[in-house]
């Protein structure tokens, strides 16, 4: 008599357990039988293997029975479904197309659409197309007299391994790997990963409960330490939680070390963005205009700014930098932009609501443009079901700098020192001035007149000794010894204004990087010379 397959036992118990709470309602296609429904979709005879039949009848398996695998079932059903490789899962849904049914005798059923599991399979269900006699749980199941030969998959290899049997013939030769004999035909790599499985099933059945209730915890435990946020996100970057708050005493530390000659700046900056980010719930995004002339340090402060809310800066997918002249070149081409524009905005706060935008070149910007972001810098708690109450706006613009200059020889000239001017004496001038600009990229724009702009941050222009300061830092950054004879050259080979006076570079230390490159080889014999 031939011996019954060893992995009859552990198959009947996991396969139904699996089929229920991954394919859902599948096993309702063969009348409440999981393993005819998977044999109908792989086009394999697995009812020889388990020694069940398709007739309504499971011969007294496929329930968590003595032959069963107790309450381990469920863990193993999902090591099941995750060893499937992709192209097995997805033919587990191609059930109402398998040729198993044609194969048989029977005519192929019609396609009953999409299946949830939360409903009945319909009027289309696939039902059997013969009897198998039930048998006992001690002998195999007799073999129908006139079944037809059945197309060589994987699966069906297995079961006549199992058997001491013979697969059937193949009509044609072997395909190449990656192709399918036909819808019902699983991929050579199902085998591969299934057969190591089904070895293992009979050792794994014979675990005492303590063993298996040990395993589950440890695997509980070690899929929620994996899935947990701060070991998830220090391999992936993720938007800052919702108690993230800014490290003020960090970005003031880096402020006074790199930011020259911009006293207004940085108080204006720090406590702006101090107080928003330890406001629990804002009532509109923070929006700041940063405006001075060229090499003033409007770029840095707000790339600065971007890192220390995002680590990764100008890398991170939540910091968008704008170029008016890059992003938005045609004039004709206005309303494009602005729909545009509100997409990318409305489509990255929803992804986080902590994104950062930086519009530089505000001053080239087309009349307008700008206006079409103003529903999100509103006093709106939500504008189509997104909040952008805690993204943050940085306009960086070159008009206005003319009267910052304006103000800032004022001081000079009546004997002041800079340091003496202050917020108030600058802002009030400087947004009437953008508003009236219409090179500003802000002429008459509804941001001003609707007060959403908080706040209009002045950029000094530099003195002499700024930028001795920034070459200084240069050199550092470039590991060199700071050479004061260096240093002097490169600030002499500066440009400023008034012509008479020659107080403030009119380049500011946009170029300091440039000049310094022709004193490379001076500032390198220095250094030597150090060490």
């Amino acid at each position: 008599m031939p011996r019954q397959p060893f992995l009859v036992s552990p198959l009947c118990s996991v396969l139904p357990m699996w089929l229920t709470s991954t394919v859902g309602s599948l096993g309702g296609l063969h009348g409440g039988q999981p393993h005819c429904a998977l044999e109908a979709c792989l086009g394999a005879r697995l009812d020889v293997v388990l020694g069940m039949g398709c007739s309504g009848d499971t011969g007294g398996r496929g329930q968590f029975g003595p032959g069963g695998l107790g309450g381990f079932p469920t863990l193993l059903s999902l090591s099941t479904w995750v060893l499937l490789p992709l192209p097995l899962r997805r033919e587990v849904g191609l059930c109402p197309h398998s040729p198993l049914s044609t194969a048989r005798g029977g005519a192929e059923a019609p396609s009953p659409g999409p299946i949830s599991p939360m409903t009945s399979p319909g009027p289309h269900a696939i039902t059997p197309s013969r009897d198998v006699t039930p048998t006992s749980r001690h002998s195999p199941p007799e073999p129908p007299k006139s079944a037809p030969p059945l197309p060589e998959t994987p699966l069906t290899k297995m079961a006549a391994a199992a058997t001491g049997g013979a697969g059937p013939a193949s009509s044609s030769r072997p395909l190449p790997a990656g192709r399918k004999r036909g819808r019902g035909a699983a991929m050579p790599g199902a085998a591969g990963l299934l057969l190591p499985l089904l070895l293992l099933l009979p050792g794994l059945a014979a675990l005492e409960p303590l063993s298996v209730g040990l395993a589950i915890g440890v695997a509980s435990a070690l899929t929620g330490y994996l899935s947990h946020p701060n070991f998830y996100c220090s391999y992936v970057e993720c938007c800052p939680s919702a108690g993230h708050r800014l490290n003020a005493t960090a970005l003031r530390e880096q402020l006074d070390e790199r930011l020259f000659g911009q006293h207004l700046a940085k108080e204006v900056v720090l406590r702006a963005v101090t107080g928003f980010s330890h406001n629990p719930s804002p009532k509109k995004p923070l929006t700041l205009s940063l405006h001075g002339w060229a090499g003033t340090g409007k770029n840095f402060l707000s790339q600065l700014l971007a890192r220390h809310v995002h680590p990764a800066g100008l890398r991170s997918k939540f910091v968008h930098l704008f170029l008016a002249t890059l992003h938005f070149p045609h004039q004709q081409q206005l309303q494009l932009y602005q729909e545009q524009l509100q997409s990318w905005i409305r489509g990255n706060v929803s992804a986080c609501p902590y994104s950062v935008f930086i519009f530089d070149e505000m001053d080239k910007m087309h009349q307008g443009l700008i206006d079409a972001i103003k529903p999100f810098l509103d006093y709106y708690e939500q504008v189509d079901g997104v909040s952008y109450r805690k993204a943050i706006f940085i306009f960086l613009s070159n008009a206005g700098g003319d009267l910052i200059n304006k103000a800032a020889l004022d001081f000079w000239t009546s004997g002041k020192e800079r340091e003496e001017i202050q917020l108030k004496d600058l802002e009030p001038v400087l947004s009437v001035g953008v508003f009236n600009n219409k090179n500003s990229g802000l002429w008459h724009s509804s941001l001003i007149d609707r007060n959403l702009i908080d706040y209009f941050v002045p950029f000094l222009p530099l003195e002499h000794k700024h930028v001795k300061m920034c070459v200084r830092a240069e050199m550092k950054a470039r590991g060199h010894a700071v050479d004061e004879k260096v240093v002097e050259a490169v600030a002499d080979e500066m440009t400023y204004f008034p012509k008479e006076a020659k107080i403030y570079s009119d380049k500011g230390c946009k170029t300091v990087q440039a000049k310094l490159d022709i004193h490379e080889d001076i500032a390198v014999k220095y250094t030597n010379a150090k060490d």
